[in-house]
Protein backbone atom coordinates (compact mmCIF):
# COMPACT_ATOMS: atom_id res chain seq x y z
CA UNK A 1 0.00 0.00 0.00
CA UNK A 2 1.55 3.99 -1.23
CA UNK A 3 2.39 6.13 1.55
CA UNK A 4 -0.99 8.54 -0.29
CA UNK A 5 -3.19 5.33 0.10
CA UNK A 6 -2.51 4.85 3.88
CA UNK A 7 -3.70 8.68 4.40
CA UNK A 8 -6.50 7.70 2.64
CA UNK A 9 -7.56 4.47 4.42
CA UNK A 10 -7.50 6.59 7.88
CA UNK A 11 -10.57 7.99 9.65
CA UNK A 12 -11.45 11.56 10.22
CA UNK A 13 -10.90 11.45 13.57
CA UNK A 14 -7.66 10.40 13.22
CA UNK A 15 -6.84 13.63 10.91
CA UNK A 16 -8.91 15.13 13.72
CA UNK A 17 -6.22 13.87 16.10
CA UNK A 18 -3.26 14.54 14.32
CA UNK A 19 -4.03 18.22 14.07
CA UNK A 20 -5.16 18.88 17.25
CA UNK A 21 -1.91 17.55 18.72
CA UNK A 22 0.09 20.06 17.03
CA UNK A 23 -2.39 22.89 19.13
CA UNK A 24 0.11 23.17 21.85
CA UNK A 25 -2.74 25.25 23.77
CA UNK A 26 -5.64 22.64 23.08
CA UNK A 27 -3.09 20.36 24.62
CA UNK A 28 -2.37 22.44 27.57
CA UNK A 29 -6.32 22.72 27.94
CA UNK A 30 -6.79 18.84 27.71
CA UNK A 31 -3.91 18.06 30.00
CA UNK A 32 -5.59 20.07 32.56
CA UNK A 33 -9.45 18.84 32.07
CA UNK A 34 -7.87 15.51 32.41
CA UNK A 35 -5.81 16.35 35.68
CA UNK A 36 -9.38 17.48 37.06
CA UNK A 37 -11.44 14.51 36.08
CA UNK A 38 -8.78 12.47 37.69
CA UNK A 39 -9.23 14.35 41.31
CA UNK A 40 -12.89 14.90 40.72
CA UNK A 41 -12.84 10.81 40.36
CA UNK A 42 -11.04 9.67 42.87
CA UNK A 43 -12.27 12.67 45.48
CA UNK A 44 -11.78 11.74 49.24
CA UNK A 45 -9.18 8.59 48.05
CA UNK A 46 -6.37 11.94 47.36
CA UNK A 47 -7.66 14.48 49.80
CA UNK A 48 -5.59 15.81 52.45
CA UNK A 49 -8.86 15.23 54.90
CA UNK A 50 -11.35 12.38 53.74
CA UNK A 51 -13.91 13.18 56.04
CA UNK A 52 -17.13 14.29 54.51
CA UNK A 53 -17.24 17.53 52.19
CA UNK A 54 -13.78 18.00 53.52
CA UNK A 55 -15.20 19.63 56.58
CA UNK A 56 -13.00 18.67 59.35
CA UNK A 57 -13.02 21.96 61.45
CA UNK A 58 -10.57 22.40 63.82
CA UNK A 59 -10.97 26.06 65.23
CA UNK A 60 -8.02 26.40 66.57
CA UNK A 61 -6.25 26.43 63.07
CA UNK A 62 -8.30 29.21 61.97
CA UNK A 63 -7.02 31.43 59.02
CA UNK A 64 -3.54 29.47 59.08
CA UNK A 65 -1.13 30.76 56.50
CA UNK A 66 -0.12 28.16 53.46
CA UNK A 67 2.81 25.63 54.48
CA UNK A 68 1.34 25.72 58.45
CA UNK A 69 2.40 23.09 60.15
CA UNK A 70 1.12 22.15 63.84
CA UNK A 71 1.19 18.91 66.09
CA UNK A 72 -1.95 16.94 66.36
CA UNK A 73 -2.97 14.23 69.04
CA UNK A 74 -5.61 11.90 67.36
CA UNK A 75 -8.03 10.81 70.22
CA UNK A 76 -9.99 7.46 69.73
CA UNK A 77 -13.77 8.64 69.69
CA UNK A 78 -15.79 6.42 72.07
CA UNK A 79 -18.16 5.11 70.04
CA UNK A 80 -18.15 2.50 66.89
CA UNK A 81 -15.67 2.62 63.83
CA UNK A 82 -16.77 4.12 61.01
CA UNK A 83 -15.78 1.52 58.59
CA UNK A 84 -16.43 2.24 54.73
CA UNK A 85 -15.73 0.37 51.52
CA UNK A 86 -13.59 1.51 48.77
CA UNK A 87 -16.17 2.66 46.04
CA UNK A 88 -18.18 4.51 49.45
CA UNK A 89 -14.89 6.66 50.61
CA UNK A 90 -13.73 7.77 47.25
CA UNK A 91 -17.55 8.92 46.48
CA UNK A 92 -18.73 10.70 49.84
CA UNK A 93 -15.94 9.94 52.24
CA UNK A 94 -15.25 8.40 55.76
CA UNK A 95 -16.45 9.98 58.81
CA UNK A 96 -13.17 9.57 61.12
CA UNK A 97 -12.86 7.30 63.90
CA UNK A 98 -10.06 9.95 65.45
CA UNK A 99 -10.77 13.95 67.54
CA UNK A 100 -8.51 16.14 66.27
CA UNK A 101 -6.61 17.82 69.01
CA UNK A 102 -3.41 20.56 67.66
CA UNK A 103 -1.30 20.74 70.92
CA UNK A 104 1.94 22.71 71.38
CA UNK A 105 3.79 20.33 73.62
CA UNK A 106 3.49 17.04 75.51
CA UNK A 107 4.34 14.84 78.33
CA UNK A 108 3.59 11.74 80.05
CA UNK A 109 2.04 11.81 83.71
CA UNK A 110 1.77 8.23 85.03
CA UNK A 111 -1.69 7.02 83.16
CA UNK A 112 -2.36 9.98 81.23
CA UNK A 113 -0.68 12.14 78.33
CA UNK A 114 -0.82 15.55 79.21
CA UNK A 115 -1.28 18.21 75.85
CA UNK A 116 -0.63 22.01 76.28
CA UNK A 117 -3.45 23.47 73.99
CA UNK A 118 -2.09 24.95 70.49
CA UNK A 119 -2.69 29.04 71.51
CA UNK A 120 -1.41 30.58 68.05
CA UNK A 121 2.09 30.84 68.89
CA UNK A 122 5.45 29.37 70.89
CA UNK A 123 4.20 30.41 74.52
CA UNK A 124 2.71 27.43 76.89
CA UNK A 125 -1.08 27.39 76.90
CA UNK A 126 -2.32 28.51 80.17
CA UNK A 127 -4.53 25.19 80.59
CA UNK A 128 -3.58 21.69 80.01
CA UNK A 129 -5.72 18.80 78.88
CA UNK A 130 -5.31 15.48 80.45
CA UNK A 131 -6.64 12.27 79.07
CA UNK A 132 -5.62 8.54 79.97
CA UNK A 133 -3.82 6.92 77.59
CA UNK A 134 -6.08 4.01 76.71
CA UNK A 135 -8.34 7.10 75.61
CA UNK A 136 -6.36 8.03 73.14
CA UNK A 137 -6.11 4.58 71.81
CA UNK A 138 -8.89 2.95 72.05
CA UNK A 139 -12.49 3.74 72.12
CA UNK A 140 -13.53 3.26 76.14
CA UNK A 141 -17.14 1.91 77.14
CA UNK A 142 -16.71 4.27 80.26
CA UNK A 143 -20.37 2.60 81.53
CA UNK A 144 -17.34 0.15 83.12
CA UNK A 145 -15.09 0.57 85.30
CA UNK A 146 -11.27 0.96 84.25
CA UNK A 147 -8.61 1.19 85.73
CA UNK A 148 -5.45 2.95 86.76
CA UNK A 149 -2.52 0.69 88.11
CA UNK A 150 0.42 2.95 88.20
CA UNK A 151 2.23 1.09 90.50
CA UNK A 152 2.11 -2.36 88.94
CA UNK A 153 2.47 -0.46 85.18
CA UNK A 154 -0.55 -1.44 83.22
CA UNK A 155 -4.55 0.04 82.61
CA UNK A 156 -7.55 -1.99 82.76
CA UNK A 157 -10.64 -0.98 80.66
CA UNK A 158 -13.48 -2.23 78.42
CA UNK A 159 -13.70 -1.61 75.00
CA UNK A 160 -16.54 0.28 73.27
CA UNK A 161 -19.27 -2.35 72.42
CA UNK A 162 -17.73 -5.38 74.44
CA UNK A 163 -17.49 -6.16 77.54
CA UNK A 164 -14.43 -8.25 77.11
CA UNK A 165 -11.83 -6.70 79.68
CA UNK A 166 -8.52 -5.82 77.96
CA UNK A 167 -5.37 -4.86 79.54
CA UNK A 168 -2.36 -2.96 78.63
CA UNK A 169 1.19 -1.67 80.37
CA UNK A 170 1.55 1.76 80.23
CA UNK A 171 5.05 1.42 78.30
CA UNK A 172 3.29 -0.02 74.86
CA UNK A 173 0.90 2.70 75.47
CA UNK A 174 3.09 5.25 75.64
CA UNK A 175 5.30 4.02 72.56
CA UNK A 176 1.44 3.24 70.79
CA UNK A 177 0.67 6.86 71.12
CA UNK A 178 3.67 8.03 70.31
CA UNK A 179 4.22 5.82 66.85
CA UNK A 180 0.62 6.21 65.63
CA UNK A 181 -1.23 9.02 67.30
CA UNK A 182 0.77 12.14 67.40
CA UNK A 183 1.11 13.47 64.00
CA UNK A 184 2.54 16.34 62.36
CA UNK A 185 0.20 17.92 59.53
CA UNK A 186 1.50 20.54 57.20
CA UNK A 187 -1.44 22.36 55.10
CA UNK A 188 -0.38 22.98 51.87
CA UNK A 189 -2.73 25.39 51.02
CA UNK A 190 -3.34 26.88 54.88
CA UNK A 191 -6.97 26.58 56.20
CA UNK A 192 -10.23 28.90 56.14
CA UNK A 193 -11.99 30.49 58.86
CA UNK A 194 -13.16 27.50 59.84
CA UNK A 195 -10.06 25.70 60.37
CA UNK A 196 -10.64 23.38 57.40
CA UNK A 197 -8.10 22.05 55.04
CA UNK A 198 -8.26 24.45 51.68
CA UNK A 199 -6.63 22.24 49.90
CA UNK A 200 -9.42 19.51 50.27
CA UNK A 201 -12.18 21.66 50.16
CA UNK A 202 -10.54 23.17 46.77
CA UNK A 203 -9.78 19.46 45.24
CA UNK A 204 -14.02 18.39 46.19
CA UNK A 205 -14.36 21.95 44.68
CA UNK A 206 -13.63 20.59 41.68
CA UNK A 207 -15.78 17.55 41.75
CA UNK A 208 -18.64 19.62 41.76
CA UNK A 209 -17.73 21.95 39.24
CA UNK A 210 -17.00 18.81 36.82
CA UNK A 211 -20.18 17.07 38.15
CA UNK A 212 -22.50 20.57 37.11
CA UNK A 213 -20.36 20.87 33.87
CA UNK A 214 -20.77 17.68 32.64
CA UNK A 215 -24.37 16.50 33.63
CA UNK A 216 -25.53 19.99 32.18
CA UNK A 217 -24.06 19.13 29.01
CA UNK A 218 -25.60 16.28 28.76
CA UNK A 219 -28.78 17.38 29.30
CA UNK A 220 -28.01 20.81 26.85
CA UNK A 221 -27.61 17.91 24.27
CA UNK A 222 -29.79 16.01 24.58
CA UNK A 223 -32.67 18.48 24.26
CA UNK A 224 -30.90 20.87 21.63
CA UNK A 225 -29.83 17.39 19.30
CA UNK A 226 -33.80 16.32 19.75
CA UNK A 227 -35.46 19.95 18.86
CA UNK A 228 -32.97 20.45 16.14
CA UNK A 229 -32.92 17.57 14.18
CA UNK A 230 -36.84 17.57 14.46
CA UNK A 231 -36.95 21.03 13.07
CA UNK A 232 -34.59 21.09 10.67
CA UNK A 233 -35.76 17.45 9.51
CA UNK A 234 -39.44 17.86 9.02
CA UNK A 235 -39.64 21.71 8.56
CA UNK A 236 -43.05 22.85 8.01
CA UNK A 237 -45.23 23.51 11.39
CA UNK A 238 -42.83 21.53 13.66
CA UNK A 239 -40.06 23.99 12.73
CA UNK A 240 -42.24 26.97 12.58
CA UNK A 241 -42.97 25.46 16.75
CA UNK A 242 -39.60 24.86 17.94
CA UNK A 243 -38.15 28.10 16.22
CA UNK A 244 -40.83 30.47 18.33
CA UNK A 245 -39.85 28.14 21.29
CA UNK A 246 -35.79 28.60 21.08
CA UNK A 247 -36.56 32.29 20.05
CA UNK A 248 -39.01 33.08 23.69
CA UNK A 249 -36.05 31.32 25.86
CA UNK A 250 -33.08 32.70 24.16
CA UNK A 251 -34.93 36.28 25.11
CA UNK A 252 -34.49 35.38 28.78
CA UNK A 253 -31.02 36.36 29.98
CA UNK A 254 -29.32 33.12 31.44
CA UNK A 255 -28.90 33.64 34.61
CA UNK A 256 -32.27 35.33 35.06
CA UNK A 257 -33.83 32.00 33.92
CA UNK A 258 -31.42 29.47 36.10
CA UNK A 259 -32.59 31.74 38.49
CA UNK A 260 -36.03 30.97 38.51
CA UNK A 261 -35.67 27.51 37.76
CA UNK A 262 -33.26 26.70 40.52
CA UNK A 263 -36.09 29.02 43.03
CA UNK A 264 -39.03 26.65 41.20
CA UNK A 265 -36.97 23.34 42.33
CA UNK A 266 -35.36 24.75 45.39
CA UNK A 267 -31.83 25.22 46.72
CA UNK A 268 -29.47 22.38 46.32
CA UNK A 269 -26.51 20.39 44.63
CA UNK A 270 -28.90 18.31 41.97
CA UNK A 271 -31.23 21.46 41.23
CA UNK A 272 -28.37 23.25 40.36
CA UNK A 273 -27.91 20.46 37.44
CA UNK A 274 -31.34 20.71 35.95
CA UNK A 275 -31.47 24.48 35.78
CA UNK A 276 -27.88 25.01 34.09
CA UNK A 277 -28.88 22.30 31.61
CA UNK A 278 -32.60 23.41 30.79
CA UNK A 279 -30.85 27.14 30.05
CA UNK A 280 -27.69 25.54 27.58
CA UNK A 281 -29.54 23.90 24.94
CA UNK A 282 -31.00 26.59 23.40
CA UNK A 283 -27.47 26.97 20.78
CA UNK A 284 -27.55 23.62 20.44
CA UNK A 285 -30.52 23.26 18.83
CA UNK A 286 -30.48 26.04 16.29
CA UNK A 287 -27.16 24.67 14.96
CA UNK A 288 -28.14 21.01 14.79
CA UNK A 289 -31.55 22.76 12.82
CA UNK A 290 -29.20 24.74 10.68
CA UNK A 291 -26.80 21.95 10.23
CA UNK A 292 -29.51 19.24 9.24
CA UNK A 293 -31.49 21.60 7.07
CA UNK A 294 -28.69 21.20 4.76
CA UNK A 295 -28.07 17.60 5.63
CA UNK A 296 -31.82 16.67 4.44
CA UNK A 297 -31.29 17.44 0.46
CA UNK A 298 -28.27 15.53 -0.05
CA UNK A 299 -28.01 12.71 -2.25
CA UNK A 300 -27.10 10.34 0.54
CA UNK A 301 -30.41 11.29 2.17
CA UNK A 302 -32.78 10.67 -0.92
CA UNK A 303 -30.78 7.61 -1.06
CA UNK A 304 -32.06 5.96 1.98
CA UNK A 305 -35.82 7.63 1.41
CA UNK A 306 -35.53 5.68 -2.14
CA UNK A 307 -34.54 2.27 -0.24
CA UNK A 308 -37.73 3.21 2.09
CA UNK A 309 -35.25 3.83 5.34
CA UNK A 310 -38.04 5.20 7.85
CA UNK A 311 -37.41 8.33 8.83
CA UNK A 312 -35.79 7.86 12.76
CA UNK A 313 -33.36 5.53 10.74
CA UNK A 314 -32.61 8.25 8.56
CA UNK A 315 -31.73 10.97 11.31
CA UNK A 316 -30.59 8.67 13.78
CA UNK A 317 -27.73 6.56 11.18
CA UNK A 318 -26.97 9.32 8.44
CA UNK A 319 -28.13 12.88 9.88
CA UNK A 320 -26.74 13.24 13.43
CA UNK A 321 -23.03 11.22 12.99
CA UNK A 322 -22.56 14.12 10.74
CA UNK A 323 -23.71 17.20 12.52
CA UNK A 324 -21.59 15.91 15.83
CA UNK A 325 -18.73 17.86 15.00
CA UNK A 326 -19.89 21.17 15.65
CA UNK A 327 -21.73 19.85 18.74
CA UNK A 328 -18.48 18.50 20.10
CA UNK A 329 -17.70 21.85 19.97
CA UNK A 330 -20.58 24.01 21.41
CA UNK A 331 -20.33 21.34 24.24
CA UNK A 332 -16.63 22.38 25.16
CA UNK A 333 -18.09 26.03 25.42
CA UNK A 334 -21.22 25.07 27.31
CA UNK A 335 -18.92 22.93 29.50
CA UNK A 336 -17.19 26.71 30.12
CA UNK A 337 -20.68 28.30 30.65
CA UNK A 338 -22.19 25.90 33.11
CA UNK A 339 -19.13 26.59 35.38
CA UNK A 340 -19.38 29.84 35.60
CA UNK A 341 -23.29 29.94 36.07
CA UNK A 342 -22.66 27.05 38.63
CA UNK A 343 -19.91 29.46 40.93
CA UNK A 344 -22.33 32.41 40.36
CA UNK A 345 -24.94 30.69 41.50
CA UNK A 346 -23.38 29.24 44.64
CA UNK A 347 -21.74 32.67 45.14
CA UNK A 348 -25.51 33.98 45.09
CA UNK A 349 -26.34 31.33 47.54
CA UNK A 350 -28.94 29.82 45.71
CA UNK A 351 -26.58 26.65 44.23
CA UNK A 352 -25.12 24.28 46.06
CA UNK A 353 -25.63 24.01 49.79
CA UNK A 354 -23.29 24.20 52.92
CA UNK A 355 -21.15 22.64 53.92
CA UNK A 356 -20.43 21.42 50.19
CA UNK A 357 -17.10 22.53 49.15
CA UNK A 358 -18.44 24.75 45.81
CA UNK A 359 -15.74 27.37 44.58
CA UNK A 360 -18.39 29.94 44.10
CA UNK A 361 -19.87 29.71 47.76
CA UNK A 362 -16.62 29.87 49.13
CA UNK A 363 -15.54 33.06 47.39
CA UNK A 364 -18.25 34.33 48.67
CA UNK A 365 -17.51 33.34 52.32
CA UNK A 366 -14.30 34.62 51.83
CA UNK A 367 -14.66 37.84 49.93
CA UNK A 368 -14.47 40.30 53.00
CA UNK A 369 -10.58 38.80 53.05
CA UNK A 370 -9.63 40.30 49.78
CA UNK A 371 -8.72 43.75 51.34
CA UNK A 372 -8.05 41.65 54.56
CA UNK A 373 -4.88 39.84 55.64
CA UNK A 374 -5.68 36.64 54.18
CA UNK A 375 -6.98 37.10 49.99
CA UNK A 376 -5.43 33.99 49.19
CA UNK A 377 -8.44 32.51 50.13
CA UNK A 378 -10.63 34.00 47.92
CA UNK A 379 -7.98 34.35 45.21
CA UNK A 380 -7.67 30.35 45.15
CA UNK A 381 -11.11 29.27 44.33
CA UNK A 382 -11.27 32.17 41.79
CA UNK A 383 -8.07 30.81 40.36
CA UNK A 384 -9.05 27.05 40.16
CA UNK A 385 -12.60 28.84 37.88
CA UNK A 386 -10.08 30.60 35.57
CA UNK A 387 -7.79 27.72 35.42
CA UNK A 388 -10.87 25.31 34.45
CA UNK A 389 -12.85 27.61 32.44
CA UNK A 390 -9.81 28.44 30.30
CA UNK A 391 -8.86 24.97 29.40
CA UNK A 392 -12.24 24.09 27.95
CA UNK A 393 -11.94 27.47 26.10
CA UNK A 394 -8.65 26.17 24.99
CA UNK A 395 -9.59 22.61 23.83
CA UNK A 396 -12.94 24.07 22.51
CA UNK A 397 -10.85 26.08 19.78
CA UNK A 398 -8.39 23.51 18.81
CA UNK A 399 -11.73 20.78 18.39
CA UNK A 400 -13.03 23.92 15.89
CA UNK A 401 -9.71 24.36 14.07
CA UNK A 402 -9.08 20.45 13.79
CA UNK A 403 -12.72 19.49 12.64
CA UNK A 404 -12.60 21.85 9.98
CA UNK A 405 -13.31 19.63 6.90
CA UNK A 406 -11.73 22.08 4.60
CA UNK A 407 -8.08 21.77 6.80
CA UNK A 408 -8.59 18.06 6.48
CA UNK A 409 -8.92 18.35 2.87
CA UNK A 410 -5.97 20.55 2.86
CA UNK A 411 -3.45 17.93 4.96
CA UNK A 412 -5.08 15.47 2.30
CA UNK A 413 -3.51 17.63 -0.72
CA UNK A 414 -0.40 17.85 1.27
CA UNK A 415 0.01 14.13 1.71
Amino acid sequence: MSKKDDIYSHSLSYFTWQRLKKNKLAIFGLVVICLCMLISILGFLVTPDSTPDANNQLLELSKKPPGFEVKILQKRKNEASHKVNFFYKMLFGQVSDYRSIPFSNYHFDGTDIVCSEYTGDDKPAATEMRINLADVIYPINYNLPLVNNEKEGYVEFYEFGSNQKIKKSIKELHSEIELNNIITKKFILGTDPAGRDLLSRLMIGTRVSFAVGFISVIISVFIGILLGALAGFFRGRIDDMIIWFINVVWSIPTLLLVIAITLALGKGFWQVFIAVGLTMWVEVARVIRGQVMSLREKEFIEAGRALGFTNYRIIMRHVLPNVMGPVIVISAANFASAILIEAGLSFLGIGAQPPTASWGSMINAHRGYIIGDSPYLAFLPGLAIMLMVLAFVLLGNGLRDALDTKSMDEDRRIY
